[in-house]
C-alpha cells in the first residue's frame, strides 16, 4: 500500500495517470453529445428489445444509447485489428510483418488497422442509421445529412482511435481498452440507480447471492488470466574467441486464456444474426413468412435452452480457433532453435513443434470452459434471480478484469524500476 501512494509522488507517474484521466473525461464529455433528429423513447425501446446492440454497446462505452458522434466507439478499430489478424493464416507477406519484423513491422500492421477503420466505421454508421430510420428512431434523412452523419460518425471514431494511442503513448495503460473500460464503468451507476427505483426488500437474498457469485467470477477470471504453463527452456553454452556466452535456463509461458474476449465477440456475432435479420420479417404481411421469423426469433432469444447450448460450444471452439492464430506451435519452434535453445528432454524441431502443440491443446482446454461458462453464467443468473438490471455480462468483466490487471503490471513495473534507479 505504501508503495503505491508513491504514485502521486513521482511526478512523471503522476503526470501520466492525470494524463490519462483527463482523455478519458475527455471521451466521456464526447459521448454526451448526440446526432440531431434522434427520438429517445423509441431509442430506449429500440435497444431493450436489440441483443446484438446492446452487444455493440458495451464496446461503444455506452455511446451507441444515445446516438453520440463517437456512437461506434472503437468498435470498428476493434474489427480491424481482428481481421488483420486473422488474414496472417491466409497472407504469409502480411504474417511476416506482424511477427518477424519487430516493432517497426508492429508499427505498419498497426498503419493498416487505423486504414481499415475508416471504411468499416463509414459502413457500420450508414447501415446503422439506415436500420434507425426504419424503426422510427431517426427521422427520414435526406441524402446530404446522411452522409453528414456518417462522415460525423467516422471521424468520431478516428477521433476516439486517437485519443486512445495517445493514452498507450503518454499516458498508461493500453489506450483502447481503457476507453472501453471507461465506457463499461461508466454505466454501472446507471444499473444501480434502475435497481434501487424497483427495490423490494424481498430481494435482498438474491442481491446477497447475485454479489456472492460476482465476487467469484471476478476471482476466477483473475485466477485464469493470470494462469500460465511454464515450458522450461535450456541455452547451450557457446565460445567465442575468449568469451563464453548462453549456458542459461529460462522458461516459455503459455497462458491459460490467450485468447481473451476474442472467442466471445464472435460466437456472439453469429448467434445474434440470425434473430436481428428474423426481426425484419416478423412484421411481414405474408403470414407464413411472419410465422418463421418469429420462430426463429424464439429460437435464438437469451432465455432458450438451445440458445445457451450454442454460446457455449462457439465460444468453446472459437477459443481454439484463435489460440492457433495468436501461437504458432511450428514459428515458436523454429524462433527457440534460432536461438539456440532447447526444451530438455525434447528434440529440436518437428518435436518440439509436436511438444508445444500437446502443451497449448491441454491449456487452451481449461480455458475454452472457463470462456463457455462466463458466457451463458449470466443468463442462468439472470434467469433464477431475476436481477436482470444487475446481472454483469462475462464479456464486461473479462474486459474490467483484464484491463485493471494489466494497468496495475505497468504501473506496478514503472514503480519497481524507480526504486533501482535509486539504488
Amino acid at each position: 500500500m505504501v508503495k503505491w501512494l508513491l504514485i502521486w509522488k513521482v511526478p512523471e507517474l503522476r503526470r501520466k495517470v492525470l494524463f490519462v484521466l483527463a482523455i478519458l473525461a475527455v471521451f466521456r464529455v464526447v459521448a454526451a453529445v448526440p446526432i440531431a433528429g434522434v427520438d429517445k423513447e423509441q431509442l430506449a425501446a429500440f435497444f431493450s428489445q436489440s441483443q446484438l446492440f446492446g452487444l455493440l454497446g458495451l464496446f461503444t462505452g455506452s455511446t451507441l444509447e444515445n446516438l453520440s458522434v463517437v456512437m461506434l466507439g472503437v468498435g470498428p478499430y476493434i474489427t480491424a485489428t481482428i481481421i488483420l489478424q486473422l488474414l496472417t493464416m491466409i497472407f504469409p507477406r502480411l504474417k511476416e510483418i506482424y511477427y518477424e519484423e519487430g516493432e517497426q513491422g508492429r508499427q505498419r500492421f498497426n498503419q493498416y488497422g487505423r486504414i481499415l477503420t475508416v471504411p468499416l466505421a463509414a459502413l457500420n454508421g450508414f447501415g446503422f442509421l439506415r436500420l434507425l430510420q426504419s424503426q422510427q428512431v431517426l427521422s427520414a434523412l435526406d441524402p446530404l445529412t446522411l452522409l453528414t452523419d456518417i462522415a460525423i460518425v467516422t471521424a468520431g471514431t478516428v477521433f476516439l482511435m486517437w485519443l486512445g494511442e495517445l493514452i498507450s503513448e503518454k499516458g498508461i495503460g493500453n489506450g483502447v481498452s481503457l476507453i472501453i473500460f471507461a465506457g463499461i464503468v461508466s454505466s454501472i451507476p446507471a444499473a444501480i440507480s434502475r435497481t434501487l427505483q424497483t427495490w423490494d426488500p424481498a430481494q435482498l437474498p438474491q442481491v446477497v447471492i447475485f454479489s456472492a457469485i460476482a465476487l467469484a467470477v471476478i476471482a476466477a477470471v483473475v485466477l485464469i488470466n493470470e494462469g500460465q504453463r511454464r515450458i522450461p527452456v535450456a541455452y547451450a553454452k557457446r565460445v567465442r574467441g575468449t568469451k563464453m556466452y548462453g549456458g542459461v535456463s529460462t522458461h516459455l509461458p503459455v497462458r491459460v486464456n490467450s485468447a481473451g474476449v476474442i472467442p466471445i465477440i464472435f460466437a456472439l456475432s453469429i448467434l445474434l444474426f440470425p434473430g436481428m435479420i428474423a426481426s425484419f420479417f416478423s412484421a411481414a404481411e405474408a403470414e407464413s413468412v411472419a410465422k418463421i421469423a418469429t420462430a426463429i426469433q424464439n429460437l435464438f432469444s437469451q432465455t432458450s435452452t438451445l440458445y445457451a447450448f450454442l454460446y457455449f460450444f462457439f465460444v468453446f471452439t472459437f477459443t481454439y480457433f484463435y489460440t492457433a492464430v495468436v501461437f504458432d506451435p511450428k514459428e515458436v519452434s523454429q524462433n527457440i532453435q534460432r536461438a539456440g535453445g532447447f526444451i530438455p528432454g525434447i528434440r529440436p524441431g518437428e518435436p518440439t513443434a509436436q511438444y508445444l502443440s500437446r502443451i497449448i491443446s491441454r491449456t487452451t482446454l481449461i480455458g475454452a470452459v472457463f470462456l463457455g461458462v462466463i458466457a451463458v453464467l449470466p443468463q442462468i443468473v439472470q434467469q433464477s434471480l431475476g436481477l436482470a438490471t444487475l446481472t454483469v455480462g462475462g464479456t464486461a468483466v473479462l474486459i474490467v478484469v483484464s484491463v485493471v490487471l494489466e494497468t496495475v503490471r505497468q504501473i506496478d513495473a514503472q514503480l519497481t524500476m524507480r526504486e533501482y534507479e535509486n539504488i
